[in-house]
């Protein structure tokens, strides 16, 4: 299956999303209270929309995302009560609420093979009030098939009037599930230095000495030169944000993306000035900084992130939106989570002996913590 563009089928998306599914497969209640919850998003942002109209740019990515994500606990809900969820749309489709458009599996309009176009003109309101209806009307004991198809044909209806394509809801749930919760394969992930001299590239192995002086200040060393400047924490209550850079080097070795350690060590990749422009100069860096902050800010409040193993999901996907339109944007949201929980395992160990070096392997997409008289 093509995820982008040509054949998609529900029955394709089923099965592929089944591997994002990590609650208990037993449990029927949390996927009921899941699918209420993602419904209530979706009136939230059709509200917003209905308000604020052209002052709410971003209402088709929202809506696309929680049309999305309420699409993926219904298919979690049809896999628990051994349901093919191809059937239950084209039994939702089937009533005199539709008409049949055409044989193809990826219709512009927005409606797969079997899934045909709602008829109804109500507004948005109204379609979102029995969408509404039919998700409270599956809560408590396990539904039966009848309000399950009830619910799906209301979600058709509410997803034709807030002008979304069926399809393209679930190739971007699929791709933002997959990415968020299933390991990516190395050889699926993205060398963004690949067409350019080592020159430009950031560095295969890197080895960097964070020291902190008598004056409170951080230093940076690379092959014995310092690079960047001193850094403090800058704020009232000491937290170790001078050793923040730890980040940027994590971000280098992990995802293969950092405009700040590229201007820290000068490889910028210059010999095509249209890249550098978009990719490495000014907008670039302070996106990466205002993201690093924003990062630490909620670490701060999770013991910097000590004893877990998970970022939580809502998290990633404003990682997500924060880099929009950069080339990192194609690094999925499982990368991230382990860039950060690498990067704040080693800042840990460096705020705590405020200081160390850095080791970080592109190769292998792994950064580590070693004491400064280990290498001295």
């Amino acid at each position: 299956m093509n995820h982008s563009t040509g054949s998609f089928l529900l029955s394709d998306y089923a099965s592929e999303i089944a591997d994002t599914d990590v609650l208990d497969p037993s449990e029927i209640s949390p996927i009921l209270q899941g699918l209420y919850g993602e419904v209530g998003g979706i009136m939230s942002t059709a509200k917003k929309h209905i308000r604020e109209k052209s002052a709410y740019p971003g209402f088709k990515r929202a809506a696309e995302e929680e049309f999305g994500d309420t699409l993926w606990y219904l298919a979690a809900l049809c896999r628990r009560l051994s349901i093919p969820l191809d059937e239950l749309f084209a039994e939702a489709a089937s009533g005199e609420r539709f008409r049949t458009i055409g044989a193809a599996s990826d219709m512009v309009e927005g409606a797969f093979a079997h899934v045909a176009m709602p008829t109804s003109t109500d507004s948005v309101d109204m379609t979102l009030f029995r969408l509404g209806r039919s998700a409270a009307g599956l809560l408590g004991t396990t539904p039966d098939r009848a309000k399950i198809v009830a619910f799906a044909s209301d979600y058709l209806d509410a997803l034709h009037a807030a002008k979304l394509a069926f399809a393209e809801v679930a190739r971007s749930n699929l791709r933002k599930a997959r990415g968020a919760f299933i390991v990516p394969r190395p050889e699926d992930l993205i060398d963004f230095d690949a067409k350019f001299g080592v020159e430009e590239q950031l560095p295969r192995t890197f080895k960097i000495r964070v020291n902190q002086r008598g004056s409170g200040r951080s230093y940076l060393q690379w092959n014995g030169v310092f690079v960047g400047d001193p850094l403090t924490d800058n704020i009232a209550d000491p937290d170790g944000y001078r050793f923040h850079d730890v980040f940027h080097f994590a971000y280098s070795a992990i995802l293969h993306w950092s405009p700040v350690m590229r201007a820290l060590i000068k490889h910028k990749r210059k010999s095509k000035p249209d890249y550098d422009e978009a990719q490495d100069s000014g907008r670039a860096i302070v996106v990466e900084e205002g993201l690093t902050a924003w990062i630490f800010t909620r670490a701060k409040e999770l013991n910097f992130f000590e004893g877990q193993d998970r970022v939580s999901l809502g998290m990633l996907k404003t990682i997500g939106e924060f880099v929009t339109g950069y080339e990192v944007s194609q690094c999925p949201l499982k990368l991230w989570e382990r860039a950060i929980l690498e990067g704040y395992g080693v800042f840990r160990q460096i705020r705590a002996a405020e200081g160390g070096w850095v080791i970080g392997d592109r190769a292998l997409r792994t950064i580590r913590y070693a004491p400064l008289e280990s290498i001295e």
